[in-house]
């Protein structure tokens, strides 16, 4: 396979993954699909406010996604110069995608913020915890309100973590690609 074919393949499903992960980092700001939580102070879990599936896992992989697809198109970026380019910008989608992995594996292990019923105050009731409250499904009864805010965070942020580990793994590899791209050229005058 060439390099610049290469590139195409891993910059496809980059694009999605960075909208995936701006979409789940959006929608984590209104849990039970009501704004009244967004509006309010200290009702929303501190690490969705890190905006990690968004800037990290979504603008920081977009943007070396559009290059990274370029070096694939003819008579544009498909030279050395551009996978040696490629490298640094698979560099920054890399970065991104260890940013949102760790707000994302920061908000699985505290858990979200909610009405927790044994207090009766907005707390973040599972944050030392050490994630074991993954595992407790009957603690998870006592978050009031949101309703179901738990199943909430879990699933959005497990979404979040299973695509920055995806972005990471395919900016790995097109470091890889852009360095065999710039060293041996792109293939693209053999066809």
């Amino acid at each position: 396979m060439c390099t610049g074919a290469c590139s195409k393949f891993i910059a496809i499903p980059l694009y999605i993954l960075a909208l995936v992960s701006m979409i789940c980092n959006i929608i984590l700001f209104f849990p039970d699909f009501d704004t009244k939580y967004a509006a309010a102070e200290g009702q929303i879990t501190e690490e969705v406010k890190y905006m990690g599936g968004f800037i990290g896992g979504g603008i920081m992989v977009l943007i070396p996604a559009i290059h990274i697809h370029l070096t694939s198109a003819k008579n544009c970026c498909a030279n050395r110069c551009g996978m040696f380019l490629s490298i640094g910008f698979a560099a920054a989608g890399v970065l991104g995608a260890v940013y949102s992995l760790s707000a994302a594996a920061l908000g699985l292990s505290n858990g979200p913020m909610c009405f927790w019923w044994p207090t009766q105050q907005w707390e973040v009731p599972f944050a030392n915890s050490s994630g074991s409250y993954l595992s407790d499904k009957d603690q998870w009864a006592l978050c009031d309100v949101p309703k179901n805010v738990v199943e909430f965070n879990v699933g959005l942020f497990s979404t979040l973590l299973v695509a920055a580990c995806l972005e990471l793994v395919l900016c790995a590899i097109q470091m890889v690609n852009g360095l065999v791209g710039c060293i041996c050229g792109t293939c693209g005058d053999k066809q």
